[in-house]
């Protein structure tokens, strides 16, 4: 028994020190103490239960904050997955699709991804609350994947990575305008025709 309870106590400390933990037993801190957090659907679950999610580890949600989570877009679709011998459907596939943007200082973009969640739930043409209710509770649980994989997401950016990020979206800010300003220039630089010169050509 000493035997066998040293040896989990082994496994676990070998996999914790290789960066593995379970799933929801996580101890890595957010180092953003501070977010604005937004989205397109402004009153949608997911949201709602991200702000919540954050907040309850510390996170002071303020429109203020240096950095801003935005969820651009979220898309769910379904589609059978496989079908019983008479036709009907048996079991549905379900994916949800979230795209998020991080922007900081002067709302320049930091990074661009998404997160993609999936789960299969049967469907019973004889027991149709049932399986309404199977759905529902597979969305639900789809939307908790969806908002730990995102607190993940944020735990990975440490104020070093924000930093160079954010450099690196300066650079490019400013590349894009001094090559808009050059543009601009050459264009009031070349002499302008008048239609009369155009037609005696």
């Amino acid at each position: 028994m000493i035997k066998r309870n040293l040896l989990v106590m082994g496994l676990a400390v070998l996999l914790s020190a290789c960066g593995f933990q379970l799933r929801g037993t996580g101890t890595n801190q957010l180092t953003i103490t501070e977010l604005d957090l937004t989205a397109r659907n402004a009153y949608g679950d997911t949201v709602r239960e991200l702000r919540q999610t954050l907040e309850n580890s510390g996170v002071k949600i303020t429109a203020s904050a240096p950095y801003k989570l935005i969820l651009t877009n979220e898309q769910e679709s379904q589609r059978a997955a496989s079908y019983a011998g008479t036709g009907n459907s048996v079991e549905y596939e379900l994916t949800n699709v979230l795209n998020y943007e991080i922007q900081g200082n002067n709302n320049l973009a930091l990074l661009n991804n998404k997160l993609e969640v999936h789960k299969i739930y049967l469907q019973d043409p004889s027991n149709i609350t049932g399986s309404a209710q199977e759905a529902a509770m597979a969305r639900k649980e789809m939307r908790r994947d969806l908002v730990q994989q995102m607190v993940l997401r944020l735990e990975q950016l440490t104020p070093e990575r924000l930093a160079d990020l954010q450099k690196v979206a300066d650079q490019k800010a400013r590349a894009e305008a001094a090559a808009l300003d050059a543009a601009r220039k050459a264009q009031e630089a070349t002499p302008q025709q008048s239609p009369l010169e155009l037609q005696n050509q």
